[in-house]
């Protein structure tokens, strides 16, 4: 729906710029000149935004994240009844089924974010360009920040599970949730 907003945002936002700079020529005074100056680069802010937003809200799914052949099975193993870190968070809604790859994988903050961003642009350049590797690895350590984002407060893992007694190190990151647990993601092989 929103997509077709846009898109028709998009054909006005033209025509309007057409007519706009057909009628600047006639428009006589400076006033109206500065108006209609202003209409154009609003509409053309409001349109850039929404683009952005909507972009930003659609690369942030699942269904975005395994359109490539190179993730598609990292995907398929979310829903596969088996005992992987990545199934048992999504298969019990304790991640976002819908926004489930970049909460796992994106720091918290605006810091993450961006490279959350960055590392986008360069996958995608990579799958374009036939640049992926054959297996796929962690890029450097896994940021226990993005597990303790939802587990720091949660009662079942501080005293359920006994974490309580490491959290310090995990929090200021000398010991990282990868040196008990496995890999988040079981592929087969």
């Amino acid at each position: 729906m929103i997509y077709w907003v846009l898109a028709v945002g998009a054909g006005v936002l033209v025509v309007l710029l057409l007519v706009l700079t057909r009628r600047m020529k006639s428009l006589a005074t400076r006033p109206k000149r500065v108006l209609a100056f202003f209409a154009m680069a609003v509409f053309s802010i409001l349109w850039l935004a929404g683009m952005m937003g909507y972009a930003d809200h659609e690369f942030k799914k699942v269904s975005f994240c395994t359109q490539c052949h190179e993730m598609w099975e990292y995907g398929e193993g979310l829903a596969v009844d088996n005992e992987s870190l990545a199934a048992v968070h999504f298969g019990n809604d304790f991640v976002d089924r819908e926004t489930a790859c970049y909460e796992c994988h994106t720091r918290p903050g605006l810091s993450g974010f961006l490279e959350a961003k960055k590392k986008g642009l360069h996958n995608a350049y990579a799958h374009y360009l036939g640049e992926f590797p054959e297996e796929l690895e962690l890029d450097g350590e896994y940021d226990t920040s993005i597990c303790l984002r939802c587990h720091s407060e949660a009662e079942s893992f501080l005293e359920g599970w006994g974490h309580e007694a490491i959290l310090e190190e995990l929090q200021s990151g000398e010991v990282s949730c990868l040196e008990c647990h496995d890999v988040a993601h079981e592929l087969d092989g």
